[in-house]
């Protein structure tokens, strides 16, 4: 039998447990059916208050952003509906399963945005400075690479049956798996000393609304990130478990409340707290006091003050 299996050279249908388990008509079709409707309907908010902006010289990208995450999902929940009733394909599981992991990506880089926002706004001199501006394009860089990595191990697995390729392309995807859990701890990691530390004599204000406000839209965002990631994580990190012996956390309940169901609550907090007026800054802002328009009105009063004034 295994000679036959390497001759076909697979994809092989993975032997131990996985998240969400092997989909089934019932109950999987009927529960991502909802979940795309719930999606949809974010997606053509998103969209919208994107549209609507851009109308008005209201520039904020993070909205589109938002709308590629519901399409991403949809595409996921699409996914899950056909292999639900195509059990036996094991390509379509694949695409699935890489998926699930890969939607969030985009989430988990807004919250980051949005969190530097805040620490440049409320402590000018750390948030603008060199060294968090480099490390976060690297954070920013490496989720790509992450991505990759998760996506290339989960192929190779899936087309070998050699026990040491497979334990290899393991150790990739916790690695992957673990940078992903750390990177949405960044905006926490950002807010924190925004809030902790002595109040700058240079901050700033943007967007409407509170800054405390944002701080706890960003920090209830991050948290259900973290959640998320860390329920991911702390599954690839368990030993694996038999398909015919799953955990708990292989259920079909732990799946969709853990991804889904999360997603969704965080989209409406995104969404409905309106962060594209609460989060709004200035096009171009790249150096302290822009948030403000501080640089731009010092500018204009100097315009103004060195024009030649009319002689009577």
């Amino acid at each position: 039998m295994f000679s036959s299996l390497e001759k076909r050279g697979g994809p092989y249908a993975s032997t131990a447990a996985g998240l969400g388990g092997l989909p089934s008509n019932i109950p999987d079709t009927a529960i991502c059916a909802v979940f795309m409707a719930l999606y949809i309907c974010f997606a053509a908010i998103n969209m919208t208050i994107l549209q609507k902006n851009n109308r008005r010289n209201h520039k904020f990208i993070l909205s589109g952003m938002m709308f590629g995450f519901c399409m991403a999902r949809i595409t996921t929940l699409v996914l899950r509906i056909v292999w639900a009733n195509r059990q036996h394909n094991v390509r379509v599981g694949i695409a699935a399963n890489i998926l699930v992991n890969a939607g969030i990506l985009l989430v988990y880089i807004i919250n980051l945005i949005l969190a530097q926002r805040i620490l440049r706004a409320k402590q000018p001199r750390i948030g603008w400075h060199p060294i968090p501006r480099t490390g976060g394009k690297v954070f920013y860089y490496l989720i790509p690479g992450a991505l990759i990595m998760v996506i290339t191990a989960t192929v190779i697995s899936m087309y070998t049956l050699n026990p040491t390729v497979q334990v290899r392309c393991r150790d990739v995807q916790l690695a992957a798996i673990t940078y992903l859990l750390v990177f949405t701890c960044l905006p926490l990691l950002h807010v924190i000393p925004a809030v902790v530390l002595p109040r700058s004599k240079d901050e700033e204000t943007f967007g409407e609304g509170s800054m405390n406000a944002k701080v706890l839209i960003i920090s209830l965002s991050s948290c259900m990130c973290i959640l998320i990631s860390g329920f991911k994580a702390g599954t690839t990190w368990s030993p694996p478990r038999p398909v015919s012996n799953p955990a708990w956390y292989h259920g079909k309940a732990a799946f969709y409340v853990f991804n889904f169901v999360l997603e969704i609550l965080i989209l409406c907090l995104l969404t409905f707290s309106r962060i594209d007026k609460r989060f709004h800054i200035p096009n171009g802002s790249t150096k302290p006091g822009d948030y403000s328009g501080m640089e731009r009105k010092e500018s204009e009063e100097r315009e103004i003050a060195a024009e030649p004034k009319d002689q009577a």
